[in-house]
This record gives structure tokens, sequence and C-alpha cells, in this order.
């Protein structure tokens, strides 16, 4: 039993061409006109419609343990809200506790994502540097097909790494040909201006942004390429917010360094008048790095970077509390837990403020959310319509309007950050592994039906700085 949708327009990176797509079990294996169908087929009517390839995120915490709370969504509810929103693979991010294995939490987290409802994958963090380290990080490359890794510069005390560390993760990742994903911000410097302002007595979310200056995302991205350039590691800046990474990257790429830059939607369209909304309602925007001022450029820059290739990739960083649980920082801003949903407003909010917006087309809209992340991150069999690729797919009508709100969204969050937005698009089904897994705002995921994909390193050291 298989699928055939009819008429409808395919969209990948640099071509869109109408033409009837078969789907056989959990692969494309047709692209053409008038193609044959048997007695066992659905076949779907995609005219008027475009039909993409399924977005990827790659920037996503599913059930994580983060400032004595869990996030809200786990694998099947998150993934769940994901495939309504047309995403139909997640990479997440596996982080060991400080001194732990990573080997002891990539089982704990097996067994967590164990009931996702649509593909996945991991990064692995790392926390701190020890005797083992090396011997880990090359075992998970090596036996468990975990090619990238990832590296927090913030969050002092907790799972910070320091410049020895960092030195030591870009050495052995270049040597595997892994990819280091980056949280760049200078953590000691938050550190210290977290407790100037409290105390000063200034407790509420405001103080969140003002603790967080873009500066210092600036010099820690200028730091983590530098690190990278050392090795010829090749390094993805993730959630870039503001003009001094984005210029950053910008350098290192112009200096011929292979690197890479993810921004999110949040930083895209939001501004730092949200932390000051009544009733604690700030707290739903708390999230490192921090939503940035408006008139400072650095919202012109972001979009900028997407336009012109400088900006690779576009992911949520979806991690969200619950109010009750946001609660927790009530007096303390440094309490509040980091994080919001996105993984359902990806595809429609682009759509509407890219592609309408008349910033970038579908095409580049399409490389920014599939075809990108698969190539860096080594999904080799997704992010484009292709036979022979992953039956993963949207049927996207580009027509319809909606408005975006915690209220119809299947997250389980109770708050979103882009609540009352109007957008153009809708996604119409989404087809996962081959299977319709939701249709007409009905959604028809199984429970444990992802599979962990295993990848290859592809990213080995290329054109290291000479040290003399």
């Amino acid at each position: 039993m298989g699928l055939v949708i009819r008429g409808g327009t395919v969209v990948n990176a640099g071509e869109r061409f109408e033409a009837d797509v078969k789907v056989e079990g959990r692969t494309v294996s047709g692209i053409g006109s008038n193609l044959p169908k048997t007695s066992a087929d659905t076949e779907i009517d995609a005219a008027g419609r475009y039909v993409l390839p399924g977005f990827i995120d790659p920037h996503v915490h599913m059930e994580l343990p983060f400032m004595g709370m869990v996030s809200i969504d786990d694998f099947e509810s998150g993934t769940a809200s994901g495939i309504a929103g047309g995403t139909t693979s997640i990479i997440d991010f596996c982080i060991p506790a400080p001194g732990t294995s990573m080997l002891d939490a990539l089982k704990v987290w097996r067994e967590r994502s164990a009931k996702a409802t649509a593909d996945y994958s991991y990064h692995m963090a790392i926390t701190s540097w020890g005797e083992n380290t090396a011997d880990e990080m090359r075992a998970v490359v090596r036996d468990h097909g975990i090619t990238s890794f990832k590296v927090f510069m913030a969050y002092k005390g907790a799972i910070m790494v320091d410049d020895h560390a960092l030195y030591h993760v870009m050495k052995v990742a270049a040597e595997t040909g892994a990819v280091v994903t980056v949280h760049a911000e200078n953590g000691d410097v938050v550190w210290n201006l977290q407790r100037e302002l409290l105390a000063k007595g200034l407790t509420g979310p405001e103080y969140h942004p003002v603790s967080r200056p873009s500066a210092i995302e600036g010099e820690a991205t200028e730091r983590a390429l530098t690190m990278a350039r050392l090795h010829g590691t090749t390094a993805y800046i993730v959630h870039m917010t503001c003009k001094e990474s984005v210029h950053a990257l910008e350098r290192a790429k112009l200096g011929g360094q292979q690197c890479y830059g993810e921004t999110c939607p949040q930083y895209l369209l939001l501004d730092d008048r949200v932390f000051h909304k009544p009733d604690f309602g700030g707290s739903a925007y708390v999230m490192s790095p921090p939503i940035r001022p408006l008139h400072l450029g650095h919202h012109d820059a972001l979009w900028s970077g997407l336009s012109n290739g400088m900006l690779d990739s576009i992911g949520t960083d979806h991690c969200p509390f619950t109010h009750q649980q946001k609660l927790a920082g009530a007096s303390d801003f440094t309490k509040i837990p980091n994080g919001a949903a996105g993984i359902e407003d990806r595809l429609a909010i682009l759509y509407t403020h890219g592609v309408v917006g008349g910033r970038f087309s579908l095409e580049r809209l399409v490389e920014l959310g599939a075809t990108a992340p698969a190539r860096i991150f080594g999904l080799e069999k997704k992010g484009t319509v292709a036979v022979g690729m992953d039956a993963d797919l949207v049927i996207f009508d580009p027509n319809a309007k909606s408005v975006r709100s915690a209220k119809t969204h299947f997250s389980r969050a109770d708050r979103s950050i882009f609540e009352g937005f109007e957008v153009r698009g809708r996604v119409d089904r989404t087809i996962v592994g081959g299977r319709v897994a939701f249709e007409n705002g009905k959604l028809m995921a199984e429970r444990g039906s992802g599979r962990f994909i295993a990848r290859k390193p592809t990213h080995f050291a290329r054109h290291p700085e000479v040290r003399s």
C-alpha cells in the first residue's frame, strides 16, 4: 500500500516544478507526470498546493531536566507538535550531567526518545572535560552514529565549559569529522552581571536581557570560531540573536573558514518589550540568549544573513515550560527556567514573514528549514523531495489563513510566544515515513513510530590555522 500525491508543486532548495509524487513504504519511489496508481494506493489531491520535504528541526530539547524543572513536551508530544507544523525530524541534545559518562546519558535519552512519533537523532553535549572525555567522544561517533557535539559557553556553575575544555572539544571533533554546535555567550560575564542586578533588587524578567547583552554573545561567537579555526573544526553557532554574532560569522566565512550559523523565529520577530508584560507574563519569553531590543540593527542583521547566505538554518530551540514552572523565578529572574515552544509555529511563521514578506523565496525557506540541516548534520535521506529519499513530506496550502495560539497547538505548553500572530499558509497534510500523520487539523501520529537516525561523520578538519 502506497501513496500517490497528484498535481502539486514540488519545492526543493533551488527548484520548483509540478509533478506527481509516488510513495512506497517509507520511500519516495517516483516523481513525474501521470504516475500509475494501484488499487492499494491512496491518492491525495495536491492541486494548488506545495509539496515540500519534511522540515528538520536541528535544535530542540524534549523532556529536558533543566534549572530544577523538566521541559513540558516529551518526545511524543514534542514530535507530534512538530508534525502538525510540518516538521518530520528533530535533532535533540543528549546532555550528561557534568562529570558523568556520555554513554550513560545516551542510555537515558534512548529510553526517553523511544516514544517519538517522528525520526530523531542527537547532538552529544560536552559539559566538562576529563581524562575519559576524548575517548567517549570518539566512541559516540564511531559506535553510535552521533556526529555532532554541543558546548555551552554559558550557565556557569552548571553545564558551562571553559576555554580549556572548548579547545580540546574542537580538537577531537576535527579528528573524528564531527560538527561542534556552540551556545555562544560569555558565561562569566553573565554570572557577574546577574549578581550585580540582583544585589540592586532588580529581580523581574525584564532584567534577563540586561544580564546578557549582545556584545557578550558576539565575543563568545568570535572566541568559539577562533578555537574551531585553530584545529580546522566545523563549528555551528546555534540560536544566533544579534548583529555582533552575525558579523563574527561573516568574518570567519569570508576568511575561508567552514562554519555555520542558525537563528530562530523568535529572534527575527520579537523584541525585548515582551519582557514587560504584566502578571509575570514576560517570563514566557525568558530564554538564552535573550530576545533583543528593536531598532539596534539585530533583526535586520539576522534577516540579511538568511537572505544572503551567511546564516544557514533556522531551528526553534523548542524547550517549553508552563507558567507554573516559570514561577520558580518569581522573585529572581535567574531562576526562571529558560525556554519556550516553537516547533509547531516555525513553517507558517517563516512562510508569512519570510516568503510572503518578500525577504526570501520559498526555495530558500526549504533550504533553511530542511535541506541545509540535513546536509550539515548528515541526514542523508532527508531534506529533499527526490526518488530514493525518505517519504517525509508536507502538503502546504499557501492561501489559507490562521492565527497562532496555545489554544490550538498540540504542544503541552500552556502559552505561545506567537500568540495572536496572523499567518498565511497552512499544513494540510504531513507524511512521516510514508504514512499520513496529520491531515486537515487532525493528528494521527503514532507513538513510538519514530526511528533513531545514525549518521556518518562528514566534516574532517579542513585548513587548520598554522601555528608556529
